[in-house]
């Protein structure tokens, strides 16, 4: 199956060497598919990273290769940051971006969790 071509995977990426434990995060989740840590730039009072161990660039080259075991544990993963952070009863937003038009910054699958307030409209007009 193919890979996101425009953003190969890049092994020195920061959430690589993340999960290498070659530069330290604050883990507040991790089992055998992923690992969730405070986003270093928030964007909302809660703002939560979630990766998946794999080298995945982005949600379409994980949907593409990845096996059914680390799809399933990975959105397991991120709904389970999201209760053991609090953030369902008042609500919070999940975002992917995929490519460089939607401003992926780093070529490794994350999932922001955003929370803490009402975060508006998903684009600007």
């Amino acid at each position: 199956m193919p890979v996101d071509a425009t953003l190969p995977y890049d092994d020195q990426n920061i959430f690589a060497k993340i999960l290498r434990g070659e530069i330290p995060a604050r883990r507040v989740y991790e089992d055998d598919f992923a690992l969730a840590f405070p986003d270093i730039n928030p964007q909302a009072p809660n703002h939560i990273l979630v990766i998946p161990k794999g080298a995945y660039v982005s949600w379409d080259d994980f949907s593409a290769r990845g096996s059914e075991a680390e799809i399933a544990g990975f959105v397991r993963a991120v709904g389970t940051v999201a209760r053991e952070a609090g953030l369902v009863t008042s609500g919070y937003r999940l975002l992917a971006n995929t490519g460089p038009d939607s401003h992926q910054e780093v070529p490794h699958l994350h999932v922001h969790i955003l929370a803490g307030r009402k975060l508006g409209p998903m684009l600007a007009r």
